[in-house]
């Protein structure tokens, strides 16, 4: 059998409302995840045992990796002993809010589910993914626009897609999703926006003014500790994106353009040093 090779996609999030905490320690929130063209790819091939190899060396290949955190759950589940030889060839940066290790390991348990026969149903992959991380569920389940709330895990598909070019700009800072909960300024007693509405009325009839809904509570504290952040988006709002935000706990921010020119032109004023990618408009993650 050959090789299987398959991309798993990052995602942004449009708007990102923290709203109060749990008694485990978690926070919930609603946020809109939205998918973009920059993404790992993952390689399989049948083998004895479990195992991986990663393009990235920063990267731990034991039992803290995600991916191999991934296959052991599933083999677990199945109660088999079947392996895996994973390859990981890592485009997506991480400490960056883009979730690439969460898709990495939604795309471990969804093609090892069918790799290894076990055929288990959409809820048990879901109990799995939770337990992985809480944007697991997301990369495993949907393919455009989702609404999430809890602690991002209860996912509704809205059916829709982002009708704008997408640049995303990683300015080659690592935040850690621990740093951003300790540091975020909290505002649980605020009146929440409605996000499902507000993505209703700009994606599907161009309602750029709904776009002040779309915030993010992580931004001002990573803003305030991390200044070449702020500037990326104060670079692409001056480059003509119509909307600009961090994506998830950072240190990614992502910009809407109408026209490709000007998409272009703005990443073409970032440093050459940041890492970063377009997505075209109605982008989803079909395979």
């Amino acid at each position: 059998m050959h090789p299987l090779s398959i991309k798993a996609f990052a995602k942004i999030n449009l708007g990102l409302l923290i709203t109060g905490k749990r008694s485990d320690g978690y926070h919930t929130l609603e946020t809109l995840f939205a998918p973009i063209n920059w993404y790992d790819t993952l390689e399989f091939a049948e083998s004895a045992q479990i195992s991986m190899s990663c393009s990235n060396v920063a990267l731990p290949l034991d039992d803290n990796n995600l991916c191999i955190k991934a296959a052991k759950a599933l083999q677990q589940f199945a109660g088999i002993d079947k392996g895996v030889a994973l390859t990981l060839n890592k485009e997506v940066p991480f400490g960056a809010g883009l979730g690439g290790g969460s898709s990495d390991a939604a795309t471990v348990l969804r093609v090892l589910n069918s790799f290894w026969n076990i055929n288990a149903s959409s809820a048990e992959l879901h109990s799995l993914a939770v337990k992985l991380g809480a944007d697991v569920p997301y990369f495993l389940e949907m393919k455009g626009l989702a609404y999430a709330q809890g602690i991002g895990d209860e996912l509704e598909d809205l059916g829709l897609t982002i009708p704008y070019f997408i640049v995303t700009v990683f300015p080659e800072e690592h935040i850690s999703t621990v740093w951003a909960y300790k540091n975020f300024y909290a505002r649980f007693d605020r009146p929440v926006p409605d996000l499902k509405h507000a993505a209703e009325e700009f994606c599907r009839f161009g309602k750029k003014e709904v776009c002040s809904l779309f915030e993010n509570d992580f931004e001002s504290a990573v803003f305030d500790h991390f200044p070449a952040v702020r500037n990326v988006k104060s670079l692409l709002l001056e480059a003509g994106a119509l909307f600009a935000s961090l994506s998830g706990s950072g240190s990614a921010v992502f910009g809407l353009f109408e026209h490709e020119a000007d998409a272009l032109a703005a990443m073409k004023a970032c440093p050459e040093t940041y890492r970063m990618s377009l997505t075209p408009p109605h982008f989803s993650m079909q395979q």
